[in-house]
């Protein structure tokens, strides 16, 4: 560690998502999920993130120039006693601590972090969204647009991003935001509100937005283009909001129904999102033209939505709109450290991210380890090439394969380092990955991975598709893509590798191609249903036994469970030497499943 490096460790200690990242002369040196590390979802102070950056970059917390925690307590306190007397959520924004700082209170870090930092901020949350967003952009001056459920007693802030510089323009009240509105209407599809949002997203590409002027109504005042909820379209039941018998007339049910069609839930998810990318844009737009801006950062949750954030690409133009890796309160830690290395420190911005690749590592004698102790039969490939070598002959046999390499990501996407990859012109892969891995909702879509140098030749799309943080659009000339992997409206989830973030996953792409129709893979997160992304060997392992995979290609070792395995022949690498179970014992019987 360099003596006079400063170092800024960023907390976001929530409700959902809790994280931890530390900078290092405002750069990112280590981020993770606290989920991630312990699998199980977790709230409050992120201790096992916490230790993994500092024990990730060598110091403890008596080495920290400073704690960022992103949140206001006093703030929160407010905002939990107003419910709690049954005040509705409609806290009026103030100026009082728009600087978003308080200096007044510690983490509670554990024993084992070391003592005291030399000094710790408490960051207003949605200035962590801004500062993370806007600070990890290529832009040198933007408008920032941030909007979630709530945190802080509010639902978002709008601001300009000019420099090292965050200016607030306005703060918005709680519930007044899109994203609160997005919450209760997932509750009210039969999803599970803060976790299943994304699924009302996709089930929404299946209907027509019928209701769409319903929810134009519910989000907005006529002749403003502020979001602002209208309140009478809910009701309160104890601690929680529900819609109320106004909406379901509106609707036109005259009754509240005890379940409702098929068709009107996804009427109501897709009217729900035609009317977020209006109300968002429209108010973009005006605020564009007002400050004499062309781009804009959006973060908050609201953001992980990629068909919202393709549709403002659309309208806003490809590469004028940003969206920081992490969007979402995980995204805090390190827009909390970024607040205050630049807007507290006046430090200049350091180039943007060019990757996510935060998270924990591990030495090929680490994985060995864990194999050997879990009586694993495993193959290691000497190089890196025979490693390529042996995932090509798996893919090209239909085999689903777990991709386990590298440091792992920050964030909820798989981006090729934690990643279950597969050929997507397979027979029935989707079926198999959904049915015996992922357990997945039908209308759930899988994403492809691309290389850079090919991408234009088959797809439409911005450097957001990078972390996969919006959507791509096919080009009409590109004949060879596997149409079921294409949304309506030519839309596809996509992710663009470049050679220099990601050089093994990029090579495996390339690879692949000299023996398929174009260097794409399906990647979908290594992870099963319900479970955090995999981050350490066990968990990689544990998951590959527990489901329908074929293989596991772990550092350099090649696990695979069916008859697949001689194709991953003698002379390509070194086999462990424990007995060979039977092919017919271990083979999975798939739909479609290819014959060795």
């Amino acid at each position: 560690m360099n003596p006079g490096a400063s170092n800024i460790l960023g907390v976001s200690p929530l409700p959902h998502d809790p994280s931890a990242a530390l900078l290092r002369d405002g750069v990112v040196v280590a981020a993770i999920e606290n989920d991630k590390l312990v699998r199980m979802r977790t709230q409050g102070m992120p201790d096992a993130a916490i230790e993994f950056c500092l024990r990730q970059g060598h110091i403890s917390s008596t080495d920290l120039d400073c704690v960022a925690i992103a949140n206001r307590p006093a703030l929160n306190w407010v905002q939990r006693a107003l419910e709690r007397v049954g005040i509705a959520k409609q806290l009026s924004p103030t100026r009082a601590g728009l600087n978003g700082t308080n200096r007044n209170s510690f983490p509670e870090l554990s024993p084992s972090h070391g003592g005291k930092p030399k000094r710790t901020i408490h960051v207003d949350h949605h200035l962590c969204h801004a500062a993370g967003a806007f600070f990890q952009s290529p832009f040198e001056r933007a408008l920032v647009v941030v909007m979630d459920e709530g945190g802080d007693g509010r639902s978002g802030i709008l601001a300009i991003g000019e420099g090292n510089q965050l200016r607030v323009l306005q703060m918005l009240a709680s519930p007044n935001s899109p994203a609160w509105v997005y919450l209760q209407t997932t509750a009210l599809l039969g999803f599970v509100p803060r976790r299943e949002e994304h699924k009302t997203q996709w089930l929404g590409m299946e209907g027509e937005p019928s209701f769409k002027n319903v929810f134009l109504d519910i989000l907005r005042r006529r002749g403003s283009e502020l979001p602002r909820v209208d309140l009478s379209y809910f009701t309160r039941v104890q601690q929680y909001s529900v819609v109320s018998d106004k909406f379901y007339r509106c609707i036109g049910l005259p009754d509240r129904p005890t379940e409702l069609t098929e068709s009107m839930r996804r009427s109501l998810a897709a009217s729900l999102q035609d009317a977020c990318v209006e109300v968002v844009g429209d108010l973009t737009a005006s605020l564009l033209k007002r400050e004499g801006l062309d781009s804009v950062c959006f973060a908050g949750g609201l953001f992980n939505n990629t068909l919202l954030v393709g549709s403002l690409e659309k309208r806003f133009g490809l590469g004028r709109v940003f969206v920081p890796p992490a969007p979402g309160n995980a995204g805090c830690s390190v827009g909390a450290a970024k607040y205050v290395v630049h807007q507290e420190m006046k430090q200049a911005r350091s180039q943007a991210a060019t990757n996510v690749y935060w998270g924990p590592s591990y030495t090929r004698s680490a994985v060995k380890d864990i194999l050997d102790n879990c009586k694993a039969r495993y193959s290691l490939q000497i190089t890196e090439d025979k490693k390529i070598d042996a995932t090509v002959d798996l893919l090209l046999a239909g085999k689903i394969v777990g991709w386990f390499q590298g440091a792992a990501e920050f964030g909820s996407r798989a981006l090729g380092h934690r990643s279950i990859v597969a050929s997507p012109w397979a027979s029935y892969v989707m079926e198999n990955v959904n049915d015996y891995i992922k357990h997945r909702e039908w209308f759930r879509p899988f994403a492809l991975a691309v290389t850079e140098e090919d991408c234009e030749r088959y797809f439409e799309c911005s450097a957001l598709c990078g972390a996969m943080n919006s959507i791509a659009w096919t080009r009409k000339d590109a004949n060879v893509l596997p149409e079921r992997f294409i949304l309506a409206g030519g839309r596809v989830r996509l992710q663009v590798v470049k050679r220099e973030q990601n050089p093994l996953f990029w090579r495996l792409l390339k690879r692949f191609s000299e023996h398929a129709p174009a260097p794409i893979l399906m990647n979908t997160s290594f992870n099963l249903f319900g479970e955090p992304l995999v981050v350490a060997p066990r968990d990689a392992v544990r998951s590959y036994f527990s489901s329908g995979l074929d293989a596991l290609v772990i550092d350099n070792f090649v696990l695979s469970k069916s008859s697949a395995s001689h194709l991953i022949a003698a002379g390509r690498g070194y086999s462990s030497a424990r007995p060979q179970v039977p092919a017919h014992e271990l083979a999975t019987e798939r739909k479609g499943a290819l014959t060795d």
